[in-house]
């Protein structure tokens, strides 16, 4: 199942399947619901409005989830960033999924603006996948199947990045912070973990790519991830409370940024993202995410 949030053409907002022939309206814009939903607790309504995906607007799927932790699976991702200073992948990040924080508040949605945030000469997308919790959970263990039961769903999910804020910050060993907490953008919809198979040992399959103004840019698949999903839900619920609609990202998946490419040799074919860019992030049964840079606001 594919649950979006949408606004519809008389301007209210509703909960709404996704089906190939267009968008079953289901529920008022409730996040309860959509998780009830996704997690099959609820089942949705009969029949109902079906409208053409064009008579409708894709809203952000969560409007403001509790918290958002952002983590780093990929070991592909690690080692190609490293790569122009020769640095091996850490030891340490083998030992458990490692993670940060950024602000709920600043949430984009698909079609929406992302404004390059002042300072910045290094804007850069970050492919990657999101999962939302359904669940009150504490203490999993990698092993325990809570772990992936509480899942309620998976999304396309854009860490957008300013490397050279990112950098600087950095460099006093705490962060990232500035260079990443201006946006991050999710969506179109969650669908339920049903939508991309079965999973094995953690990982679901999913093939993902990037486009820079219709150019191919970045691709990977979802199962390439060193850690599993239940071992990204252990280690975010350890020692603390996760609640429904906390954000789990995956982190960037292999190839799937500008800086890996560019730490990679290829500078000239990946330049920063400037004004006017169009960044779409694809990944099958989860859509299509699409955002448009725009101007830094004025000071």
């Amino acid at each position: 199942m594919k649950i979006a949030r949408v606004q519809l053409p008389d301007g209210s907002r509703k909960l709404a399947a996704v089906e190939e022939q267009g968008v079953r309206v289901l529920a008022a814009d409730e996040p309860a619901v959509m998780l009830e939903l996704l997690r099959g607790v609820a089942s949705p309504p009969e029949g109902g409005m079906v409208l053409a995906r064009d008579r409708v607007v894709f809203l952000r799927p969560l409007e403001r989830p509790p918290s958002i932790r952002d983590f780093m699976i990929f070991e592909e991702h690690v080692a190609n960033a490293r790569q122009r200073t020769g640095r091996d992948v850490p030891r340490a990040w083998y030992s458990a999924p490692a993670f940060y924080f950024t602000s709920p508040a600043a949430l984009a949605g698909p079609d929406e603006p992302v404004r390059i945030p002042r300072g910045c000469r290094a804007l850069d997308f970050e492919l990657e996948v999101a999962c939302v919790i359904g669940v009150e959970a504490s203490d999993l263990e990698p092993s325990d199947p809570a772990c992936l039961d509480a899942i309620a769903g998976f999304m396309l999910l854009n860490d957008w990045s300013a490397r050279d804020l990112q950098v600087r910050e950095m460099a006093v060993g705490l962060g990232p912070v500035k260079g990443k907490d201006f946006c991050t953008s999710i969506g179109p919809w969650v669908v339920s973990a049903d939508e991309l198979g079965s999973a094995k040992d953690g990982r679901w399959s999913c093939a993902l790519e990037a486009t820079v103004n219709g150019r191919r840019v970045g691709s990977s698949d979802l199962a390439s991830a060193h850690f599993g999903w239940n071992e990204v839900v252990a280690r975010a619920s350890e020692n603390t409370r996760l609640v429904p609609g906390d954000i789990l990202a995956s982190g960037t998946v292999g190839r799937g940024c500008l800086l890996e490419l560019r730490e990679l040799g290829q500078r000239e074919d990946n330049p920063w993202l400037a004004v006017g860019d169009v960044v779409e992030l694809r990944g099958g049964p989860l859509g299509v995410l699409r955002n448009t840079v725009v101007a830094a606001a004025a000071s």
